[in-house]
């Protein structure tokens, strides 16, 4: 499988709460939902719709997947929502029991477990493992050398702090752009794959 990350970011490669002013307040972040005023359906709502009818599986860390249980079981009819509830999804979690696996077709990957059982998924045919949010996670993807391709939605919007997907192990890592589309509100959909050796 193929490991897609897709990330709301802004230009100062801040991710944190995008989705809603509750969202995550670590640090004291006080910009949740910052991502709204920039989203549009055709662009950056396809870009999502195009990420998610590729994927065979969702992966998160353990704060994405219990806002994103606690938000899309009730949105069912929707095809994009009954396609979230519907599709296979692992969480990476020290701290969650089983039995708080309340969204439909969760499977705890145990933290100290993470990384050797995300290369089998790697290792393994079939479609995309899609990572959605997650920053601590996908940091540790891209330390390990486990990202095939970064779909990046670079909003016009600088943060000033709050948290970032990227490694700072002061390694280089060169990216390809492979393909760029801007939407009527300035938001930048980019899509980079590794390079080999980079």
């Amino acid at each position: 499988m193929r490991i897609l990350i897709s990330e709301f970011m802004s230009l100062d490669g801040v991710v944190q709460a995008p989705g809603g002013a509750g969202e995550d307040t670590d640090g004291g972040f006080a910009h949740g939902g910052w991502s709204h005023t920039f989203f549009d359906p055709e662009v950056v709502g396809g870009a999502f719709v195009d990420a998610l009818s590729n994927a065979e599986a969702l992966l998160f860390g353990r704060r994405t997947w219990q806002t994103m249980a606690a938000a899309w079981p009730e949105r069912a009819g929707d095809p994009f929502a009954d396609r979230m509830n519907a599709i296979p999804k692992y969480v990476v979690s020290e701290t969650l029991g089983d039995d708080e696996l309340t969204w439909d077709n969760s499977t705890r990957i145990p933290g100290d477990k993470a990384v050797a059982r995300i290369r089998e998924l790697h290792g393994t045919d079939g479609g995309d493992l899609l990572v959605m949010g997650s920053p601590t996670l996908v940091r540790t993807l891209l330390r390990e050398g486990l990202v095939d391709e970064l779909r990046l939605m670079l909003m016009p919007v600088i943060l000033g702090g709050g948290k970032t997907i990227f490694p700072d192990d002061g390694t280089l890592r060169t990216l390809e752009l492979v393909s760029t589309v801007t939407s009527g509100t300035g938001v930048q959909v980019c899509t980079y794959r590794p390079v080999a050796g980079g």
